[in-house]
């Protein structure tokens, strides 16, 4: 079970703004990019957050690793979905690393990485 389709990074054009214009933040594991809501309107606290993974070949040329990889994310991301606040875009890109990485491995760098951003727990 994914993300909800609301949830969802899924437009080239937006992982391109959420790559250039992002904040950045890294772990050993993982690479993350966050775009906060552009203003405090009305209109964009009504916004989903989107989330987005990328994962490269470099990680494993396997298919069946990478898409494993990027079901554990999006379990932790579902996980911690209920404390975003609305209108962020996140972008979630996998190290080459992050082959022996475990799903609690994944939740916890992930927490770490989202606080640091400040869109968990100090939004």
């Amino acid at each position: 079970m994914g993300l909800p389709r609301t949830n969802r990074l899924k437009r080239r054009e937006d992982f391109k703004i959420v790559y250039s214009r992002g904040i950045r933040r890294h772990s050993s594991h993982l690479s993350l990019r966050a775009l906060p809501p552009e203003s405090k309107s009305k209109e964009n606290s009504l916004k989903e957050t989107k989330i987005g993974i990328s994962i490269s070949k470099k990680v494993s040329k396997k298919a069946v690793i990478r898409n494993r990889i990027k079901r554990q994310i999006r379990g932790a991301m579902r996980e911690l979905l209920p404390t975003f606040p609305k209108g962020w875009k996140i972008l979630i890109v996998v190290k080459s690393v992050a082959k022996e990485c475990k799903y609690d491995n994944f939740l916890r760098e992930l927490k770490k990485l989202l606080v640091k951003v400040k869109s968990i727990n100090g939004h």
